[in-house]
């Protein structure tokens, strides 16, 4: 069986760069965003239940998901986040499922989620490496990345946020702050794992 490690954090902490990193040193990884985008793009089962269960604003007659719409809704609606989380949660585990027992790649394989616990997928991995800045960082990056504002930045951080009782028994830091350097954290990781 793969041996499955969840790279996770908070939006802005840098959990993309922790992933490039491994990709470039050769590791599979599965990019939960990006899957979960593609999956709900093209499954028309989700996109009914996105229309029907959290908002038929958030679908443009073409049946193609307006993202931007839908984010406004969800993070400003925690019944609509939990609604749109259910409807997509259990999908993508089966995919990364499927993924994970894949033949081929290495004996270790990466998943990278902000919302680890809320989707279920810590039930899923062996081990999670948790990328960690500090919050004004965390919201400086992501104005500037994505042309967010402020408060549209802090209800994401809210919306991303579990509960100590919720925290994987084997869980590993990376600090990504000012002045920290990933890839010696990285291989010090893969080393001690001996990975």
């Amino acid at each position: 069986m793969t041996f499955l490690i969840a790279i996770t954090g908070g939006i802005g902490s840098g959990k993309s760069v922790v992933s490039e990193v491994l990709r470039v040193m050769g590791y599979d990884i599965y990019d939960c965003d990006s899957q979960a985008k593609r999956i709900m793009d093209t499954d028309p089962e989700i996109i009914d239940s996105i229309a029907q269960y959290v908002s038929a604003e958030a679908i443009f007659p073409d049946r193609t998901i307006d993202r931007k719409t839908l984010a406004r809704i969800v993070f400003n609606d925690a019944a609509a986040l939990t609604k749109l989380n259910g409807i997509v949660h259990e999908t993508v585990r089966k995919h990364l499922d499927a993924w994970r027992q894949a033949p081929g790649g290495s004996h270790i394989k990466f998943v990278e989620t902000a919302i680890l616990y809320q989707s279920g997928l810590d039930r899923m991995v062996d081990e999670v490496w948790e990328v960690i800045a500090p919050d004004e960082l965390r919201i400086d990056r992501v104005i500037k990345r994505n042309n967010m504002t402020r408060a549209e930045v802090e209800r994401r951080i809210e919306s991303q946020q579990y509960t100590p009782e919720q925290t994987h028994k084997h869980v590993r830091h990376i600090f990504n702050g000012y002045n920290d350097a990933i890839l010696p954290q990285v291989s010090e990781l893969l080393r001690d794992q001996k990975l």
